[in-house]
């Protein structure tokens, strides 16, 4: 049936995520709240850092440095309003402001997956190519790959929304998570969504090409390294490959969790919901702790700031 044919669209949907858990709901509040202000602080700290340090004006530093600001930024466009949700009950959102919601969150994940591939793509050259690393990872050359990567994403993410303005929502408008995910809404659109799941799927292939990206360069990387004759080289670089493989394990295998959660109906609905925020937000409030305890360089930075700030307190 052509869309053309429906008069009547929802303007406002309800995201009544975890509303299974009925009166227990609003204890939810706690924990997330917790996660919320943990992740802004500790990633504020990585910004500060490697911001007042020039000594972390590098490639890799400036990525840990964009990851954390996105870890800042990515969490201000979700968590406040499923706070009040929780506390409140207050669960409207119109449209225009879920369509708004689902392009930050979606954008903020693509730059994720794109800023482990920047990584991958810098310890592959700095390991690889060591002499000649200045001249493939440059300004220009950073800049090419950031802005086609850019470009990459911004398309994917724009058709992915831009497909959900012309919809009819006249099946319900209650959707049961705590945030406006692609999926959920679309599931409630009438007509043919075809070109909906498949942009959605595209999506998907894209964060799955990254990583598959990033894995073919840690399996380069870690056969150079064991090829090394010097014990002390190789153990430093597979002590910091293995940094940016627990980041990049965390991250897509969220994005995995949420994509099966879709597909097989026998998952239970709030376990596809803590999937969805598991991606979104762990890996935020994990980045930092994993860069700042396993980063020699940032972790004695952020202990020389708050033994000073100590000091000045007193």
């Amino acid at each position: 049936m052509d869309d053309r044919t429906f008069n009547f669209s929802y303007q406002e949907f309800y995201l009544i995520g975890f509303t299974d858990l009925k009166d227990y709901r609003r204890y939810l509040f706690i924990p997330f709240f917790v996660i919320f202000a943990f992740t802004l602080f500790a990633n504020s700290i990585i910004i500060l850092v490697i911001v007042k340090e020039s000594k972390l004006h590098a490639p890799m530093y400036i990525l840990i440095g964009f990851i954390a600001a996105l870890g800042f930024i990515q969490p201000i466009f979700l968590v406040p309003r499923m706070l009040i949700s929780f506390l409140f009950g207050k669960n409207i959102i119109y449209k225009d402001e879920c369509l708004v919601q689902m392009f930050c969150l979606h954008m903020a994940g693509c730059f994720q997956s794109t800023i482990l591939v920047g990584m991958a793509v810098d310890r592959f050259f700095a390991i690889v190519f060591p002499l000649q690393y200045h001249d493939y990872v440059n300004f220009k050359t950073s800049l090419i790959f950031c802005l086609s990567l850019f470009f990459r994403n911004l398309f994917c993410v724009v058709a992915m929304v831009g497909l959900i303005g012309p919809l009819y929502f006249c099946k319900s408008n209650m959707i049961y998570h705590c945030v406006c995910e692609h999926t959920s809404v679309v599931n409630l659109a009438c007509g043919d969504v075809s070109k909906n799941y498949m942009a959605g799927t595209i999506a998907f292939s894209l964060i799955t090409s990254d990583c598959v990206f990033i894995i073919c360069s840690y399996i380069v990387i870690f056969v150079i390294i064991f090829r090394s004759p010097s014990s002390e080289s190789r153990q430093k670089a597979i002590y910091t490959c293995s940094t940016h493989l627990m980041v990049m394990v965390l991250a897509f295998l969220s994005v995995v969790v949420v994509f099966v959660g879709y597909r097989v109906p026998t998952i239970p609905r709030d376990f596809r919901v803590l999937g969805t925020l598991s991606y979104l937000l762990l890996p935020n409030c994990f980045n930092p702790v994993i860069y700042g305890i396993r980063t020699k360089e940032i972790r004695v930075k952020i202990v020389k700031y708050l033994s000073s700030n100590k000091v000045d307190s007193y």
